[in-house]
């Protein structure tokens, strides 16, 4: 069709014949069909790479991402020997939630809990993944504990002005989350099991102490 780009394959082969002068074969062939075939299937091996490392029903990185980028997170640090910080987040009395208004509506409550924490991470390198059920988790490369926290509180307070409906069972206004925060330094080399096991535990110690809060754990 007029306009649009013919890609051609250009072969020129050497021809001897004895007592004249030298040829050339001169093949010119069209290869548009196999060059658009080779980039579909280079996108399409693309595109299942990312649906791999993405979370279905948030879009946000799920747990297999999560795990990749934390291992290099950590290794990095190491080289560098800088500061790595975790959140872990998990959305307050969200069984009930499910209960009371159903699971689509649950759903859509996941995805805008995802989302209006993912656009509050503006650097390359920071990652926020669907942990499993309600809970997130949120790495942080080069931020050490007083910035994380503050971040964490930020997000806190974000997810409390959204102002989203609770069950009335569970006797809280509006669905709000609770962080843990837990930050790798050089003095404290933590491997990801540890920095998890921190994170983790400075998560329930914010349920404990009454939800919609942020603790901090060293590992």
């Amino acid at each position: 069709e007029r306009g649009d780009r013919l890609q051609q394959a250009v072969a020129v082969t050497p021809i001897e014949i004895p007592g004249q002068p030298r040829h050339c074969l001169i093949q010119v062939s069209d290869v548009s069909f196999a060059v658009h075939r080779e980039r579909l299937l280079r996108d399409q091996a693309l595109e299942l790479r990312l649906q791999s490392y993405s979370d279905g029903l948030t879009g946000i990185a799920n747990r297999r991402h999560f795990d990749a980028a934390m291992d290099n997170e950590i290794r990095r640090a190491k080289r560098a020997g800088g500061p790595l910080s975790l959140l872990m987040i998990d959305i307050d009395c969200f069984k009930p939630y499910n209960d009371h208004y159903g699971h689509q509506l649950g759903d859509e409550t996941l995805a805008k809990v995802a989302h209006a924490l993912s656009a509050m991470l503006h650097r390359p390198l920071d990652l926020i993944a669907r942990y499993g059920g309600e809970e997130f988790a949120v790495i942080l490369p080069d931020i050490g504990e007083t910035p994380s926290r503050q971040l964490a509180e930020a997000m806190r307070s974000c997810i409390e002005q959204l102002a989203i409906p609770h069950a009335p069972s569970v006797g809280a206004a509006h669905v709000t989350v609770s962080i843990g925060v837990a930050t790798r330094t050089a003095r404290n080399a933590a491997e990801p099991p540890m920095l998890l096991g921190a994170a983790d535990r400075a998560l329930y110690a914010a349920k404990r102490a009454g939800r919609n809060r942020v603790t901090v754990e060293n590992p």
